[in-house]
Order: C-alpha cells, then structure tokens, then sequence
C-alpha cells in the first residue's frame, strides 16, 4: 500500500511538472509569436521614385527610442504583408537574432506588385546611363534608401540588403550606383540572369516551372492587396502524363491568354493582359537582347568598395544555382579590393533560413543545426560588423565559408575555388567505365524516344517548383536504356571536388537537334548506414546513387546562345556541358558515376529531335525518335583537391 502511495504521489509530481512545462512552453512560444508586436511599431508609406511612382514600403521600427539602429531594407515581388494597421509579422528580418538584436526593418512592394503602383516587368533591365527621370530597380532602390535614411527617426545611417531568391535579386541590385548609406548587403539565392536560373537553363526550358509563369507574368494595372493572378491546375497528380498526354509547348498556350495583346511593357498598352511572361518566354527562344538586357551579373563590375557583399547559396538550390555562384565570381574578379564573401552549404532553395535542427534535402541528412548555426555565427556577425561595428575588412569571417557535402564539415578558404585545386579529367569508357585516359575511340549508341523520356524523379506527384530531386537517389535512371552510366572502381582514397564541372562530350544523333544532360553521381557502398528516418520507404541508403550535381545543354547553342544551329545527323560533334560548381569529397569505399541522357522529363521540355526554328512552336510532326552517339573520347573535367 505504501509502494502504490508511493508510486502515486510520483505519478502526481511529475504530472505536474509536466504541466508546468508545457505551461511554460506555451507562455514562451506565445512571448516568442509577439515579440515584434511588442518590441516594433509598423508604419506603412508609399515612397514616390524619382519618375513620380510610389512604391508601398512597410517600416517597423523599435519602440525604444534612447538610441539609432541601422536599416535592413528587403525589396520583394512577394509581397510585405500583412497590410494594415496593428497586423504585423511575427518574424521580420534576415533571421530572430537580427530581429531581437536592434534595427529598422523595411520590406517593400517593387515596382508593379502589390501595393506598389507602376508596371512590373520580369528582371527589369538596368539602364547605366539614365536620364534624371528615368528609372530603374537600381534607381528605385537608392530613391528609396535615400528616403529611409533623411525620414525615418533613430536611423544610424548605414543600411544593408538581403533577400532569398528574387528579393536575392534586389539585394544584388542594390551594390550597383550604391547610395552612400547602404554598407552591406546580401544576396542569397539571387537570380542572375533568367537564361540560365530558374526558366532556363542553358537554353532548355524548365518546363517543372511552367505553373510559376502567371506568378510573375500576370499584368496589374493598380496597386491591389490581394492576388490578381492564378496558377493553373493541371487537374491530375501525375505531373509527367499531364505533360506526355499536353504534347508540344505551342498546346500549352491555352493557359494563358498569350496572344490577345502585345506585351504592356514593350508598347506602353494600357490593356489588361494575362501572363504576358509567357508570351516573351515563347516569342525570345534565344539568348536575345531582351534576355540579355534582364541579366545583372555583366553589371557588376564597378560595385563599390563601401559595399560589403556576402552571397549565400545552397549546393542543391534547383532554381538559383546559378546566380549566386556567378555574382561572387564576378563581384571578386572585377572588384577585388572589395570585401566579397561566399557561403554555400547543403541546403536546397532558402534552406539557410529556416530554423529545423535536422538539415535534410530530399532524403538526403547532412547534419543538425546546420542552418541555426549560420545564422548565429556568420549571417548576425556579418550584418553587426558592418552596420553597427567597426565595419572594416576585419570581419572576423572567412572568404569562403563552404561545406563539403561529402564529408559533411565546414571548410574556411582565402579564395574560391581553392588555390591548391586542380583538373583532373576522367573518360567515358566501353563497359560502363570512368578511366584516367582514353582506351581507344569507340561508339556506344542508345535510342531516345520522344513517347517514352526520362524522368526526372521517380515520384508521381505534381510539384510547383521541383526541389528534392538535387539529391534524389538516380537508380532508377540508371536501369534505363536511354541512360549511359559509367563509373570508377570503388575509390581506395577520398576524392575532393571543390569547383566547377566541364563536360567535354564528343556526340552524334540520327537527328538535327538533341539536349545533351550530364549527371555526376557518389555511389554510396553497399553497407552505408541508415541516417535520416524521413527517407522514402522504398529507399535504402545501400548503393544509395546520391546526385551531386546535373546539367543540360539544348544541344543547338553548342557554339552559341544567340545563334542556335542545328546537327549534321550522323556526324561527330563537340558538344561541352558546363555544370555549376561543388565542393563533395566522394569518400574512400564509394564510386564516381556519371550519367548521360538526352530527356529529363518534364524537369525540361522535350527536344522534337529535328531542328526546328522555335521548339515552342513546333508541331507534333517535329517529334520524333533518334538514336544517338556518345563517342569513348568524351571526357569530364573537375575541379579536385589532391
């Protein structure tokens, strides 16, 4: 009887105490949700730009008043809401310790979004030399940095820019004619030029992101503070019959109302049209001036030496890779006495932001705290150094701060890619191998149907923008027969690539016209052990073929963006797929692999495999069925660290 009293009276206490922390825990996830309703007051102005238009800018500002804090300023297409008086966000800023460590934090509507008034044009083209009344996103991003910094009470005057994706964009926008105020700034995930991050790539439509079009082709004609565009519904789960069964891009028309009237930014029409992205995505298959004069990175040349720039990006970010590799490669070279930093780390699209202590891409575990740990120890120091410290070169943060996705673990370097890295080159060899130098020239041949392509990923599923595939275990790519799969021996010593990756493919088709796709693939040992508890059912990390990095090219810009030209079928060919950049140790026990395949559906659009003026008004006679050839003296060349 004692024992059960006991027993009881232990039940009671630690029901109790249970009680009490999750009292506790509810007191401080409710302190936690209203810390910026506590702590900020939000105002809300519209900022007219030197032209006269007025662009809708949301302030919050600390309540204590006894001292100045810096700006933090985001530009977004996204929206700053909520709007209205008393509606606030619950988290605001680049992350919670700049939140709760002191500064103005600005987010604005750009130019023809939201509240915002004006016209909104995808990657609005800069203009170097502006007339005094014309505008542009560097134009309006110092008009309206000038106006923060002379309006807005308890202002240190420095300010900072950041932003994830397309508000990455504005941040990189922001470092060119640079008002004198900004002192640092940020770009994370930032598009650098729409040929080659997010729509395209390399001149293949990502046809994954065709749902994303009337996000950011929807024409508005007045500030609204509800959506005004709408995503198409495929009506189905199954995102590659929808796809297969649509048949050429020219069906796919019926979405949108594409051809009622011209474009309103080209021609100043007044009229209401529908996704009118669509219609320059359709009409400019090329790298033209009109996708030319939307890329940013060719203007960062004179970026000053008062702008501190950190760029952030995730080895597996399937929609801005791109970008953000090439803004600090062209930041540093034609900037180099200015302080430029790299961070890239395992994260897909963002991944940096969030606040999950397992660190996961697809079905991919890279570790815990990963993404809470930058934000801590290298985004708040950044941001503190520059617009509250001494803001000197003195930093106390590396040049390049990257993990290596392979070894998992951080690794600091005064340069990217590494001094000590080098090119080695690996050959495309008979009987599915990778060898260190050519073993006589042969063919090996594989038929790529039009009916039947590769996909992308073995999910049935309708995403809206693919994400986990960057990781997405390739075996069932690999038991394709359109799929051509070489790889070393099982390595007897750790490789380390840190850099970018060339394809140097020697190539022929039946055809006139083909894509060419390059996978690099770490073949994990048959004895890998189980990591991440969230991975599909149907895998096994065993012989887990974790992909590393992919590419395509549209075989027809071999020799140049701008002026496609077709295949002489059945003649050897050059064709080099460049593939953006990794940092991945394929361990000692593992395999290299690489795959080459010419369908990646419907991550791309499929090729008619004839040449045709513009693939996105073929008709369904232009597809049709090649063999095509990739000769035993194709090679690829990696960046490695011996």
């Amino acid at each position: 009887m004692k024992t059960y009293i006991q027993l009881l009276a232990i039940t009671c206490l630690l029901f109790l105490s249970c009680e009490k922390k999750t009292e506790k825990t509810s007191v401080e996830t409710e302190k936690k949700d209203t810390y910026v309703q506590d702590n900020y007051t939000k105002t809300e102005v519209d900022i007219a730009m030197r032209d006269g238009i007025k662009l809708h800018t949301t302030i919050y500002k600390p309540k204590d008043t006894t001292q100045n804090y810096p700006i933090l300023l985001q530009r977004t297409p996204y929206s700053g809401r909520p709007y209205g008086e008393g509606k606030m966000r619950k988290r605001i800023g680049p992350n919670e310790h700049l939140m709760k460590d002191g500064y103005i934090i600005v987010y604005q509507d750009v130019r023809g979004r939201w509240l915002s008034e004006g016209v909104y044009d995808n990657m609005r083209a800069y203009k170097p030399n502006k007339s005094e009344k014309e505008s542009d996103e560097v134009s309006d991003t110092y008009d309206t940095i000038d106006w923060l910094v002379n309006n807005v009470s308890h202002n240190n005057g420095r300010v900072g820019t950041w932003g994830i994706s397309y508000p990455g964009h504005y941040a990189t926008v922001s470092v060119i004619d640079a008002h004198p105020a900004l002192k640092a700034s940020s770009p994370q995930a930032c598009i650098g030029d729409f040929y080659f991050d997010d729509f395209h790539h390399n001149g293949a439509f990502m046809l994954s992101y065709f749902r994303a079009v009337s996000l950011f082709g929807t024409y508005k004609d007045a500030p609204t503070d509800s959506a005004w565009y709408s995503l198409p519904s495929l009506g189905t789960k199954d995102q590659y019959q929808f796809f297969l069964d649509a048949g050429p891009l020219k069906n796919l028309n019926t979405f949108f109302q594409y051809d009622k009237v011209d474009n309103p930014t080209a021609n100043n029409n007044p009229d209401k049209i529908d996704d009118f992205f669509w219609k320059e995505i359709v009409e400019h298959p090329n790298y033209d001036s009109v996708w030319q004069s939307k890329g940013i990175i060719q203007h960062l040349k004179n970026v000053k030496p008062s702008v501190a720039t950190m760029v952030v990006g995730g080895w597996f970010d399937a929609e801005d890779l791109y970008g953000p590799l090439e803004t600090y490669k062209n930041i540093e070279k034609h900037n180099p006495e200015n302080y430029n930093t790299l961070v890239f780390g395992p994260w897909d699209h963002g991944g940096w932001a969030r606040t999950k202590p397992q660190n996961i891409v697809g079905n991919y575990y890279f570790g815990d705290s990963i993404s809470i740990n930058y934000q801590k120890e290298i985004e708040t120091p950044f941001f503190t150094h520059f617009l509250k410290g001494e803001g000197d070169k003195n930093s106390g943060l590396p040049e390049a701060y990257v993990f290596d996705t392979g070894k998992k673990s951080w690794k600091s370097y005064d340069v990217w890619p590494p001094k000590n890295a080098k090119k080695k080159s690996f050959y495309l060899a008979d009987n599915n191998t990778l060898t260190s130098s050519v073993k006589g020239i042969s063919k090996i041949n594989f038929v790529s149907d039009v009916k039947n392509p590769v996909p992308y990923s073995e999910d049935i599923k309708t995403v809206f923008t693919p994400r986990k595939y960057m990781t997405d275990d390739q075996r069932f790519a690999a038991r394709r027969p359109d799929v051509l799969v070489f790889e070393t021996p099982v390595l007897e010593e750790d490789l380390t690539m840190a850099g970018d990756i060339l394809a140097k493919l020697q190539v022929a088709t039946t055809g006139s016209a083909a894509d060419w796709i390059v996978k690099v693939i770490d073949v994990h040992p048959s004895d890998a052990e189980e990591t991440n508890d969230k991975m599909q059912n149907h895998l096994k990390m065993s012989n887990y073929h974790m992909m590393v990095r992919s590419e395509v090219l549209r075989g027809r810009y071999r020799n140049s963006f701008e002026k496609p030209e077709p295949f002489v079928p059945n003649t050897k060919t050059s064709v080099n797929v460049k593939l953006q950049d990794v940092f991945h140790t394929f361990k000692k026990g593992h395999k290299l692999q690489i795959q080459v395949q010419s369908t990646w559906f419907p991550l791309i659009d499929l090729n008619p495999q004839t040449y045709v003026d513009n693939i996105y008004k073929a008709d369904e006679k232009d597809f049709k069925t090649q063999t095509h050839t990739v000769f035993t003296d194709s090679s690829i060349e990696f960046t490695v660290i011996e």
